[in-house]
């Protein structure tokens, strides 16, 4: 295999909705350039990129995958990336480390949610883009229809250098408006085709749209706009090099039509990918942090200190875990020790490999510019960067969202809690926006994702991978319980059982504290009522007790106990009859002092369209949660509104029905509130029963 120099690389991440075709089109380019054996479909399984168990059953890509095609004595690093919106991570991490953006939509539906969040991540890294409209082979597929939504949607840049010949089942081939050429395919998906004159019907429409083609490209050049007004033109060169130039500059998106799963437009496309996407050394520096974390330029040719960034980890059942990385500078070779300049620890890199999907192609040594991959590091793992010890540098990654809705998760099997930890810390490696935690009021385990379907695919992955069967089900709200009033207690424990007995005696003041204070214990005893050495015992009764709570089994917090008084007898007085006594003193106490449930409340940054953010507000309402403004962010609307966590169990599902897929949202803890009266009734009614049947079951 050759070792390619950046000049020689082009970096393009596949991105787009879901459905679109992205991975079958990575499937067609492979095989168009002698890079696969046969075209791949994900309906059989037999894709490049989609190899996962888990995307073969699914049908659809979950995570990204790389694979490289050599065309035109150029390497083409492809990143196939998920197009569901709950993976868009995935989508965001492969744009980080490309150098272009191959933005594929549907003929059919055009642009929809994640066309314009991945068009979103291309423009905050400043990502050349082409517009690949694929599924031109399908009913109701519209080449004009879906270009007028794209300009709508992404402004008069988006330029279409093809036109279709034909369209449904009737698509056969492309015009190119570049060399005035028609490309005719084969209808038997072998990708053969014929570089013929344009169609008749065709020629009219292609001049027309070649001529704004030429306007546009010589819009972004004083000497071209004089050329074109001088000679009514360009040439084929300086519409070329002015088209390179305009869409390295971001001034030109230009437009492909294609049916991927007919093997129609392929060749086209890995032309363009050559001559209008940047090499991988186009930028010359990068920028990043010193081994001090101040903020350092640094240089990106071959020549210079190598640094690279690991921007995804899989495990793969012969290899175990495999980093996947971007190389910034210098060369990386294989068997060579290097600095994990984000952990700072030395990490010795084995045998250096390409992937082409699951399949790992050895390779000596990587240039600057190039994707590679490295099995087995000790302590490495996505987002960090590896460089020279003697000139560590930082490359920022990007930051992963919280995740936005927990799941309880339980072992079907016994004894499986430590399994479960383990493998759920492995599938955490490969997808860090999965959280997973033990609530230790609750006692349950938690595992918390981007929504339901993200948390589901974990749960058969445990399965599948690691022998774990669990079961999911909502998690269990952490109500607390307070008081809200101060209340005199009186707890007095005797017994007489021949010889010694027991004896203990405690009159203690309880007291409401502010939110969020938990619980203080404050000794008055004065004069011996109570010797020393049992008043820990009295606080020990009371801590005990309030775990176990009062009104409905939750831990009483946010209030003060004054332990005032007390008897005790030199015989039949214990540390263990002083704990009992503290723990009547303390039901005594709660009984007087209004006792009340408290629920946790959560802060909710909801972004939607603004045409959806009415029903989202009365949706909140029903919630009973409280909006606290809203802030518009270009074409969408931020709302920032707090409501109760029991209430937004299920929001996932709910936003998604009420966007129709175009709002996400972020939810974090943030106080604990009084519950509603109505409300208090029925969750200790529901407490109590199910500590009747907790007992009759044992």
């Amino acid at each position: 295999m050759k070792v390619y120099s950046g000049s020689e690389i082009r970096n393009v991440a596949v991105v787009g909705h879901n459905d679109t075709g992205k991975t079958t089109l990575v499937s067609q380019l492979l095989f168009n350039a002698g890079a696969a054996t046969r075209m791949g479909r994900v309906e059989d399984g037999t894709t490049v990129t989609d190899f996962d168990q888990d995307e073969i059953e699914r049908k659809h890509s979950i995570s990204a995958a790389v694979a490289f095609a050599e065309w035109k004595e150029t390497k083409i690093n492809l990143i196939d990336t998920p197009g569901f919106g709950i993976f868009i991570m995935e989508a965001r991490g492969a744009l980080r480390i490309a150098d272009s953006a191959a933005v594929v939509v549907s003929g059919v539906t055009g642009v929809e949610v994640t066309t314009e969040k991945v068009w979103k991540f291309a423009e905050e890294y400043a990502l050349p883009r082409l517009i690949i409209v694929n599924k031109m082979d399908r009913e109701r597929a519209s080449f004009s229809r879906t270009l007028d939504a794209l300009q709508k949607k992404f402004g008069k840049n988006v330029v279409p250098i093809q036109l279709p010949i034909g369209e449904e089942k009737d698509f056969t081939g492309v015009v190119d408006l570049v060399s005035m050429k028609a490309w005719k395919y084969a209808t038997d998906g072998s990708g053969k085709y014929q570089v013929i004159d344009i169609p008749d019907d065709l020629k009219d429409s292609a001049d027309s749209w070649r001529e704004k083609l030429i306007e546009k490209v010589a819009e972004g050049d004083d000497t071209l706009m004089e050329r074109f007004f001088d000679q009514g033109g360009l040439s084929q060169e300086e519409l070329m090099d002015g088209l390179r130039r305009e869409v390295g500059h971001h001034q030109i998106y230009p437009v492909f039509c294609a049916s991927a799963s007919h093997n129609i437009g392929g060749h086209p496309i890995l032309d363009a990918f050559v001559s209008l996407l940047p090499a991988a050394d186009a930028a010359k520096t990068i920028e990043g942090k010193d081994a001090k974390g101040q903020a350092v330029t640094f240089d990106r040719r071959p020549q210079a200190f190598p640094s690279a960034l690991v921007f995804k980890t899989f495990s793969d059942p012969f290899s175990g875990r495999v980093s996947l990385f971007r190389v910034y500078s210098g060369t990386f070779s294989s068997d060579h020790a290097y600095w994990n300049a984000t952990r700072e620890h030395e990490e010795r890199v084995g045998k250096l490999q390409l992937m082409q999907g699951k399949q790992q192609v050895a390779i000596p040594e990587l240039h600057a510019g190039d994707i590679g991959a490295v099995a087995k590091l000790k302590d490495t793992f996505s987002g960090d960067t590896i460089s020279a010890k003697d000139h560590p540098f930082v490359i920022e990654h990007i930051h992963f969202p919280e995740a936005a809705i927990p799941f309880a998760v339980e072992p079907k099997a016994r004894g499986d809690e430590d399994k479960l930890g383990a493998a759920i810390h492995r599938i955490i490696e490969e997808d860090p926006t999965i959280k997973f935690a033990r609530d230790e009021q609750t006692k349950e385990f938690l595992i918390s994702g981007q929504g339901q379907l993200h948390v589901e695919i974990v749960v058969a992955k445990l399965k599948k991978k690691y022998n774990v069967d669990v079961v999911l089900h909502p998690p269990k709200v952490p109500y607390r319980e307070t008081i809200t009033k101060a209340a005199d207690a009186h707890g007095r424990h005797k017994k007489q059982s021949g010889g010694h007995g027991q004896f203990a005696d405690c009159k203690i003041t309880m007291e409401p504290l502010a939110r969020g204070a938990d619980f203080e214990f404050v000794d008055e005893i004065f004069g011996g009522s109570i010797p020393r050495q049992y008043i820990p015992a009295v606080e020990k009764g009371i801590q005990d007790a309030r775990v176990k709570g009062y009104l409905a089994g939750y831990p009483v917090v946010d209030f003060r106990v004054r332990l005032k008084d007390g008897q005790y007898h030199d015989v039949d007085s214990s540390e263990m009859a002083f704990k009992i006594a503290g723990s009547l003193a303390f039901q005594e106490g709660m009984a007087a002092a209004r006792p009340t449930l408290l629920e946790p409340i959560m802060h909710v940054d909801i972004s939607a369209p603004s045409e959806y953010i009415g029903d989202i507000m009365g949706d909140l309402n029903s919630r009973r949660g409280r909006v606290e403004g809203v802030d518009a962010e270009e074409d969408v609307q931020v709302v920032h509104a707090r409501a109760p966590f029991s209430e937004m169990l299920t929001y996932g599902s709910t936003l998604r029905s009420l966007t129709q897929g175009r709002g996400s949202f972020h939810m974090e803890y943030s106080h604990y509130e009084e519950v509603p009266k109505q409300l208090q009734e029925k969750i200790v009614t529901e407490s109590k029963k199910a500590k009747e049947a907790h007992a009759a079951a044992h």
